[in-house]
């Protein structure tokens, strides 16, 4: 007896569609600046015995030179009425402004001082584990390869899920 039917991998639980359609938001603070930037990319699961995330950033974003420089960083996830907030946050630089006051978001900061938006309505307060650079020469489906015309391989962070904030209704 066949109690089971296929779905979409992104029709399971939710979580490819929070990610890959809502989008989140990764912000990091290194102690003297801030940043938050969109990303539409990134997996969560078990690792090392670990509820873990795993998000890209490119070397040329601003929240890429954060992140570099502390070891906690938090995914956030907004309800539908911030997208242009997130549209904001994929579109401009924190290098020449405050893109959490550009887009309209209040940071609050964990006890670590690590930085999200006081409007998402879930964030992932995260360690980081491990982090790597994608490698052209790892790509088995070299198709992948359109996604960097110019060579500008992200960055992996293997995460671990500290915290998991919520916010009541």
């Amino acid at each position: 007896m066949n109690n089971f039917e296929y779905i979409r991998p992104e029709d399971a639980d939710g979580v490819f569609h929070r990610i890959g359609k809502d989008w989140m938001l990764i912000s990091a603070g290194d102690g003297e600046r801030i940043n938050t930037m969109t990303a539409s990319w990134g997996c969560l699961g078990v690792l090392w015995n670990k509820p873990v995330a795993v998000c890209f950033i490119r070397p040329q974003r601003h929240t890429y030179s954060i992140t570099e420089k502390t070891d906690r960083l938090t995914l956030s996830f907004l309800d539908e009425t911030y997208r242009p907030a997130l549209t904001y946050c994929g579109k401009a630089s924190g290098r020449n402004e405050d893109k959490f006051r550009g887009a309209g978001l209040t940071p609050v900061f964990t006890e670590n001082g690590t930085p999200y938006p006081a409007e998402a309505s879930l964030v992932l307060v995260c360690r980081k584990l491990y982090a790597d650079d994608l490698k052209k020469s790892a790509f088995v489906d070299t198709s992948l390869l359109s996604n960097y015309e110019e060579d500008d391989f992200h960055r992996v962070y293997v995460c671990e899920i500290e915290q998991v904030l919520h916010k009541k209704e």
